[in-house]
């Protein structure tokens, strides 16, 4: 199930939030969005609930025989286990199939791979795992006793399928200790509705854009046309995820739970570094903590730092999937961070700041989306160098910039910045007295968007999110 579906916002959402409700004590809240949880995994993929399972009695046994263990070195060897079994699940789903075929590519074996689906949302409750015994070992958290709030914290759904990652230590008070309020769930369910509208109402049209220049023949694309593609997938891969990061924050705070942000409008971003400070941040924050500074960060010397942030940026180009594309997007972006320690781009005029770091977070995205190099390839020479303008004729019939994809591609040329909310945070500083009016405008116009992109669902198609399967 997907958050981006009628069946989600029309029954599952609804009926598991007045049951919630309904529920006499935390114990039986806690029982019911386990239950509630496993069904909405279960609902797409009922195998692999298996394996949602496995990984919390792996991390809740882990935990005890970790914390029980007598001596640094038995801690370390058992945190060491801990961190392997975690990874294996990755190995063997993730990464498996994609090693053996590059054996067999160019070592000339033989090997024979079993293709095996991608459990859904793996990535990310692996790496919430991975942060629960690490920071049990380092003694930053005391392992969790009860099996059922380890098996609520692995599964709760608002964050099961793309994050954002949220580690134990978050919501450790949070599993025993929380209050549904009136103004809480309205909120929530104000922030879900804008989350909604990000992915119904740009992110999808932007994707037919995409998809249908990254799908085209090469005699059809130009310099505009790949520039169009480029800019589409630009904004869609941000409304989708930022979209449904909106939506997993929102319905947390509507079972009363607080999750951290996972983005802070990162396309007004001046230089690489600070995009990487508003992009996807609870990821940056784990590969910070959990990899960057046990490498040693900037503690041993410029080169040392630099070589500590290729190794996170290649790690985190191939956790986003098993393809060389990934690799080398990592690796992209950490040449361009090394290069930001070595010219000081933060002293650019800021206008100019922001235009670098698009077009540089744009070409990474072209390589992040084509299915291969020689796909990448050509987008990017298309897009620098295609100045072959009758050949948009030959296109027109399916990229003509109509009065509504151009709107959409202002909606969210605007949407994708934070002046907006400080437009509206200004009018109210500037008339308290309004204050009240703007809050129950911001209620209604998001109940406007909620039913204008349920409306819009209600037409069929299947628009799963970006990271669905990451």
């Amino acid at each position: 199930m997907i958050f981006s579906s009628v069946a989600f916002l029309s029954i599952f959402l609804p009926v598991s939030f007045l049951l919630y409700l309904l529920m006499p004590g935390m114990r039986a809240k806690n029982a019911f969005l386990i239950v509630a949880s496993l069904a909405f995994y279960a609902y797409g993929e009922p195998v692999y609930v298996l394996i949602l399972l496995a990984s919390a009695v792996l991390n809740w046994v882990l935990g005890q025989v970790i914390q029980g263990c007598v001596g640094k070195t038995a801690r370390t060897v058992s945190a060491g286990v801990g961190v392997a079994g975690n990874l294996a699940f990755l190995l063997v789903f993730k990464y498996a199939g994609w090693i053996v075929s590059l054996l067999n590519e160019h070592l000339g074996l033989h090997i024979h791979s079993i293709h095996l689906e991608l459990p859904i949302g793996i990535s990310f409750y692996t790496f919430e795992a991975l942060s629960y015994v690490i920071d049990v070992h380092r003694g930053r958290v005391a392992a969790q006793r009860n099996f059922f709030k380890m098996l609520l914290y692995i599964s709760l759904f608002p964050k099961m399928m793309a994050g954002p990652i949220i580690r134990y230590a978050e919501l450790e008070r949070q599993l025993s200790h929380r209050t549904v309020t009136l103004s809480g769930a309205a909120t929530g369910l104000r922030r879900v509705s804008v989350g909604l509208a990000k992915k119904v109402l740009i992110a999808i049209p932007l994707s037919t854009t995409a998809d249908s220049v990254f799908s085209a023949p090469h005699g059809q694309i130009n310099v505009t046309v790949a520039w169009i593609g480029a800019v589409a997938f630009l904004g869609q891969i941000y409304f989708d995820f930022s979209g449904y990061s909106d939506m997993a924050i929102g319905l947390a705070r509507m079972f009363g739970f607080s999750y951290a942000e996972n983005f802070d409008h990162p396309y007004v971003s001046s230089t690489v570094q600070e995009f990487w400070r508003r992009w996807h941040m609870t990821l940056n924050l784990w590969f910070r903590d959990y990899l960057y500074i046990p490498l040693g960060g900037n503690r041993r010397g410029r080169m040392r730092a630099s070589l500590n942030r290729i190794i996170v940026f290649a790690l985190c180009g191939l956790w986003h999937g098993a393809n060389l594309t990934f690799l080398v997007w990592g690796l992209f972006h950490g040449f361009f961070l090394v290069f930001e320690d070595r010219v000081p781009m933060r002293r650019l005029w800021r206008p100019i700041g922001v235009i670098y770091t698009l077009l540089v977070v744009c070409v990474g995205f072209v390589i992040f989306r084509a299915a291969d190099f020689s796909q990448a390839f050509f987008m990017l020479r298309e897009m620098f160098t295609g100045f072959r303008f009758p050949q948009l004729a030959v296109a027109r019939g399916r990229w003509t910039l109509d009065p509504v994809t151009v709107t959409v591609f202002i909606a969210g040329a605007v949407a994708a910045t934070p002046y907006p909310a400080r437009a509206v945070r200004a009018l109210r500083d500037r008339w308290p007295t309004l204050k009240p009016i703007v809050s129950y405008a911001s209620y209604l116009a998001a109940l406007v968007l909620f039913v204008e992109c349920l409306l819009s669902l209600s037409l069929g198609g299947y628009h799963p999110f970006i990271y669905f399967r990451f």
